[in-house]
């Protein structure tokens, strides 16, 4: 895909979660990353800054709070996806708190809005 439309990282250990973004977020226009642990996900923050990320809450075993922390210092917009009941929990700590299973439209429409705030 050409680099012409706002840039996403999505940071999921869900294959086919990272597939069902990046299918609906590319029929949208935009780019996407995809990135399935926290050093993936650094490395390309590090390559290349992203507009949006869409980071799980909970990747396998780690803990996504650290790098939420140096996305929020670094000035990114970030989605937190989660599968579990801990959305309130997170809600002060990001721009918006994704639950799943979610609507793709969804999706679409927070990358949309904070793709702007970025």
């Amino acid at each position: 895909m050409e680099d012409s439309g706002p840039l996403v990282l999505v940071v999921d250990d869900d294959p086919s979660l990272r597939f069902l973004a990046r299918v609906n977020l590319e029929i949208d226009g935009f780019q996407v990353r995809e990135a399935a642990s926290l050093d993936e996900a650094r490395s390309a923050v590090g390559e290349k800054r992203p507009d949006v990320v869409f980071l799980d809450i909970h990747l396998g075993s780690e803990s996504s709070n650290p790098l939420l922390e140096e996305l929020n210092e670094a000035g990114i917009p970030v989605v937190l996806v989660t599968g579990t009941a801990d959305v309130d929990d997170y809600r002060d700590r990001a721009h918006a708190v994704l639950g799943k299973p979610f609507l793709p439209e969804t999706l679409v429409s927070y990358a949309r809005e904070l793709a702007a705030v970025g």
